[in-house]
């Protein structure tokens, strides 16, 4: 019996408003592509700062050019930036670790893993981590990313915003019609509109022992695991990968991306359009 979670949606919660300079949309048609976290290339995030600069591993995209990116960051324990700007807005996810993004002035606000931060182009910031092991997916809808002086600040007209993961809304069948089951899947809004072709991210919490597919309508998804680990297999396709956190897959559309848990996971989704989760497994 197939149960089908519909995230098609006419209006959503969003934590971030409009922002005019950076861009709402991504005309690129996406292949299906899996990069899983071992297989992951490292360089540096800063190749300046030499060994003081945070390790950066390319999950696709470019960040050095012109265009959208995905990638994770790893920062050694005790590690905080000088204050600097950059040139374009980036949105990150705690995947690993404690992490600190805000004003050189500001008190420390250690987000954990799960957590949610927007940093805006221009705006003078300190990025610090604290934890043992630290790591965060990091993303741009422009590029090339780069860093620069504070002395180089400037106001784009967006706010910087930090989500500690227990200030997420999760949202289920009792909380919106569009989960017509009880497969125990969740979805937590994170940025975007989901006005035709524009784009937008959300969190999707996969309950232990899930069995289904996720059902890709759109020319433009990626998923990121933040939290746990799934199994992924692309249907026509006989390759099983197993995706642990920091791992990515992108969907073509009209794709079909089967995927199973045994323990809770979380899968941050980046789409310009309409896509399904269903579940196999319903929660007695």
């Amino acid at each position: 019996m197939k149960f089908i979670i519909s995230l098609v949606l006419g209006s959503t919660l969003v934590f971030l408003g409009s922002a005019q300079e950076t861009p709402k949309t991504d005309a690129a048609k996406f292949t299906n592509e899996v990069v899983t976290a071992d297989k992951v290339e490292w360089g540096s995030l800063n190749p300046l700062r030499g060994d003081k600069s945070p390790a950066a591993g390319k999950l696709w995209g470019d960040r050095t050019k012109n265009g959208p990116a995905g990638f994770l960051v790893k920062f050694k324990k005790g590690f905080s930036s000088p204050p600097h700007i950059h040139n374009i807005t980036y949105r990150g996810v705690v995947i690993k670790g404690l992490l600190h993004n805000d004003d050189e002035k500001a008190k420390e606000q250690w987000l954990p893993a799960g957590s949610f931060w927007v940093q805006p182009a221009g705006e003078a910031h300190i990025t610090a981590a604290t934890g043992e092991a630290n790591l965060a997916y990091i993303e741009i809808q422009e590029g090339p990313y780069l860093v620069r002086p504070t002395t180089q600040a400037f106001d784009n007209g967006e706010r910087p915003l930090n989500v500690d993961k227990s200030n997420l809304v999760w949202l289920n069948a009792s909380d919106i019609t569009w989960i017509k089951d009880n497969s125990g899947v969740q979805t937590a809004f994170l940025w975007g509109s989901h006005k035709e072709d524009e784009l937008n991210a959300s969190l999707i919490k996969f309950p232990a022992g899930f069995k289904g597919e996720i059902i890709n309508n759109s020319p433009n998804l990626r998923a990121v695991i933040i939290q746990g680990s799934i199994t992924h297999q692309t249907a026509k396709d006989d390759k099983v990968d197993v995706l642990d956190a920091g791992s990515y897959f992108g969907a073509a559309e009209n794709s079909t991306h089967k995927i199973s848990s045994e323990k809770e996971s979380i899968v941050y989704v980046r789409t310009n359009g309409k896509f399904e989760v269903a579940s196999r497994t319903p929660l007695e």
